[in-house]
């Protein structure tokens, strides 16, 4: 098949037609271009000029020229294979104009490092859009918007959302390209109920990895176990068998319960295909853009392809599709497999170097003014993208989904996934799953958080087996990092994980209604173990009397220790036992070097002191001892006093540290309950969200604190504020406060007056003595002075009389204008609302 390029006649009629020319046209060939129904554009065209730029509405003299060849190329194609369905060339934009499809591809550079991958890019246009589906299935859409304008809605076919996917790959360098072809019900609907959670698979496969002990290559290794190479491959076999046996029979329940699919083969459905050579990409692969998945590029999930097109030029495929799309060539370059709409330009890499060739031509012309040069047909090449820069915001990376949260729906599961600070708990993502098929009965629910101030990260609860595990971050109070409890008949059980900051350095709790084991690591005791029984409750014939249900009474703990090498294996206590209902303790030693048996002791507590009975007296009977090394002497009986009053020490403190652990776990508990009653975010001012709130928070504190200025400047004014003060400030006075505080504001405005006056006469009296003084000294020395001594006794005089006379100025003044401001705040204090109702009664 051909391209053959229309006249210049053709394309000026083609360019003169609108669209309301067109679309009688349109109506002509529906018969024969199966598209599917009209579709809602974006925008109603009344307003398209308004709000879409002059290139949604106007076609360029190159896009004419190119529509025209791409109908001419339509007609062609349809005459030569009737069987085929049309292909998606010009659909129709927005703004209700048509556009070839390789110009609605906007190549798009980002600055953020979260979309210069591909699998970045995937995730964002799957969890950011929602589908459009297509109506009918089997048909091409007829509207194709712009990738700017499903960025605004959030809603997209799988056509759009290709689009917008290859202008991302493509603005990250990949050689990327969108395909127009067929896949199965499941991928083209968006259904992943029959699919498992990939969330799910991480978790095994993060399990698997911790429950695997890593190799250590200083450790002993372990004798060599001989088994038979030939009995555990055939035992592989077996569990492998098994294993898909067990995912057959789950397919055929999903298939019988499952209608048969009528249209498999035919559903439209549009996706990526990534070649390799560029981004260090190997191997050729596709991306589902409404799951973000990559597949290989023969999954039997895409059952043909009919088309693939990029922003330099569009490619129909000229293979069989009968296998589906496992047997196909994805090189462009053969024209034997695909058909280029625009020949010259093959491919990104020959657009590339006909590119180059052009500019040497050029140039080469210019200089040697070569007219065969000049004559030569040109290539028409590919117009510039029609669509507007497209710009995705940081606040749309963090909402992410269509109004900030998403479901899925998987096989057996349920995956809700929400925007960061959308919730008020911080929950940013929730995994639920079920038992059955129609997801029915829930077996597990599984939660993440973000930005908790109680450091909470996980929560996973099992519906089965009735326990909450909650996980932590490091710097929580109590230095939590795990807690997991069950709620049971007999009581709450509780399991906890510590961090290595702990006080004591206990690493692991677990306390159930009779039992409680702690384990420790670090200590300088060597303690690394303790275990403790509990018994059951004392009952109190007063019903009156409330027992504590935790407060149990204590009837054995077992501690543990690591060896400690400065002492002799004989004297290093492996393990004591407090037996505190028996009133004895039981000591066991470490091994020895080339020893089997460990030494051992056991002491009985004498009898405690009563009223009736004094206490008892120790003896060696209440000793039981075994050594290992019959050589060594037995110790006497006050050493072994000794020892035993030491261990009841160690009792006593294993007593006291076990009842700081209970209380520390009721704590913990009644801690957490708080938390969740109440859940309080960390906003980071690294995000969108975080930065309005601190500046809302910062714009709320300046408010704040200019209403507080405001408010002290009015406070300074107000001449009553210091007295009302007194009075705790009320809001309505009584006659007798009010003629109080009108009779104190005139008395402590007269005594301030008179404070004022006496002031000035004080400094007027002062400056008059100094001057009599000098008057003095200056008669019983004036023989004798010089006449630098007279000249300066001339000036100190005239600046005290200066002195004198304004003091006595002012004092005159202060006496005449003091009637008059007592008269003012007299008036002034009639005449103030809180005091006026009073005073004029």
């Amino acid at each position: 098949m051909e391209t053959v390029l229309e006249s210049e006649r053709e394309e000026e009629v083609r360019g003169g037609e609108t669209w309301e020319e067109e679309e009688e046209e349109e109506e002509e060939e529906e018969e024969t271009l199966h598209v599917s129904a009209p579709q809602e554009p974006f925008l109603k065209w009344d307003t398209a000029d308004e709000l879409c730029p002059e290139s949604y509405r106007v076609n360029s003299p190159d896009e004419i020229r190119l529509l025209a060849i791409a109908d001419n190329f339509q007609r062609q194609y349809s005459h030569l294979y009737p069987d085929r369905k049309p292909l998606l060339l010009c659909p129709v934009n927005e703004c209700g104009v048509k556009k070839f499809v390789s110009t609605t591809l906007r190549p798009m550079m980002t600055v953020y490092p979260e979309l210069f991958t591909w699998e970045g890019c995937a995730s964002f246009v799957a969890d950011f859009l929602s589908l459009v589906p297509l109506e009918p299935p089997v048909d091409l859409p007829r509207y194709l918007l712009s990738p700017s304008s499903v960025l605004q809605s959030q809603r997209a076919t799988c056509f759009e959302s290709a689009a917008l996917l290859c202008s991302l790959l493509l603005g990250a360098h990949y050689d990327a390209y969108c395909v127009s072809g067929y896949a199965v019900k499941q991928m083209c609907l968006l259904d992943q109920s029959l699919q498992e959670c990939p969330l799910q698979d991480t978790e095994v496969k993060s399990v698997t990895s911790e429950q695997e002990p890593q190799e250590d290559k200083y450790t002993v290794k372990h004798v060599r176990e001989l088994k038979s190479h030939f009995l555990m491959q055939q035992e592989k076999k077996k569990q492998d068998a098994e294993a898909a046996s067990l995912q057959k029979q789950k397919l055929q329940e999903d298939s019988e319960q499952r209608p048969a699919e009528p249209l498999r083969g035919l559903r439209v459905h549009c996706w990526v295909l990534v070649l390799s050579g560029s981004q260090s990409v190997e191997e050729n692969f596709f991306i589902d853009p409404l799951t973000g998945r990559s597949y290989s590029t023969d999954d039997d999930n895409f059952l043909g392809i009919e088309s693939v097109w990029n922003n330099h030029n569009y490619y129909v495929n000229m293979q069989n599709c009968r296998n589906g799309c496992a047997d196909m060539v994805y090189d462009l370059e053969d024209l034997k497999m695909w058909e280029p709409v625009l020949y010259g330009a093959a491919s990104k890499r020959q657009l590339i170097l006909d590119i180059v060739k052009e500019q040497e031509r050029e140039m080469m012309s210019r200089i040697n003014d070569d007219d065969e040069e000049e004559e030569q047909p040109r290539v028409l090449k590919m117009p510039r993208s029609w669509v507007s820069y497209i710009k995705v915001s940081e606040k749309d990376l963090e909402t992410r989904w269509p109004e900030g949260q998403k479901v899925t729906h998987y096989r057996k599961a349920k995956l809700e996934r929400f925007a960061l600070y959308l919730r008020s708990d911080g929950l940013v993502t929730r995994l639920t799953t079920y038992k059955d098929l129609d997801c029915t009965e829930v077996v597990m629910v599984k939660e993440w958080y973000q930005h908790r101030k109680d450091h909470l990260e996980e929560r996973e609860v099992n519906k089965v087996d009735n326990f909450t595990s909650e996980r932590f971050k490091r710097g929580r109070s109590f230095h939590l990092l795990f807690h997991r409890y069950t709620s049971s008949s007999t009581g709450t059980e509780h399991e906890m994980e510590f961090s290595s900051a702990h006080l004591d350095n206990l690493v692991r709790r677990v306390k159930s209604p009779s039992e409680m084991t702690e384990t420790f690591e670090g200590r300088g005791d060597f303690l690394y173990y303790r275990h403790v029984v509990l018994g059951r409750h004392v009952q109190f014939s007063e019903p009156d009397v409330d027992t504590d249900p935790d407060d149990r009474p204590l009837q054995k703990v077992v501690e543990r220790f690591h060896r400690n090498r400065s002492k002799p294996a004989s004297e290093d206590v492996a393990e004591r036992v407090f037996l505190l209902a028996q009133r004895r303790i039981e000591v066991t030693y470490h091994l020895g070097d080339h020893r089997f048996i460990p030494s051992k002791r056991s002491f009985t507590k004498p009898r405690e002191s009563t009223e009736q009975k004094k206490a008892g007296v120790f003896t060696s009977h209440m000793v039981t001892s075994f050594q290992v090394d019959p050589s060594e002497k037995p110790l006497q009986t006050l050493t072994l006093y000794e020892m035993l009053v030491a261990l009841m020490t160690d009792e006593e403190e294993a007593v006291l540290q076990i009842k700081v652990s209970k209380k520390e776990l009721r704590d913990i508990v009644a801690c957490r309950e708080q938390e969740e009653g109440d859940v309080q975010l960390d906003f980071s001012p690294w995000t969108t969200t975080g930065a309005a709130r601190a500046r809302s928070q910062r714009q709320e504190m300046e408010r704040l604190a200019a209403e507080e200025q405001k408010w002290l400047q009015e406070k300074e004014k107000d001449i009553l504020a210091p007295h009302l003060i007194r009075l705790g400030n009320k809001e309505t006075l009584s006659a007798e406060d009010a003629r109080q505080l009108y009779q104190d504001c005139l008395t402590e405005f007269k005594q301030r007056l008179v404070e004022h006056a006496n002031l000035i006469q004080e400094h007027y009296e002062k400056e008059t003595r100094e001057l009599q003084r000098k008057q003095q000294w200056y008669q019983k020395n004036q023989l004798h002075m010089t006449k630098e001594e007279e000249e300066e006794y001339q000036t100190y005089c005239s600046e005290k009389t200066l002195q004198i006379h304004v003091a006595k100025k002012r004092l005159v003044m202060h006496k005449e204008a003091a009637s008059q401001k007592y008269q003012t705040l007299d008036q002034k204090l009639k005449r103030d609302p809180r005091l006026a109702p009073h005073l004029l009664g």
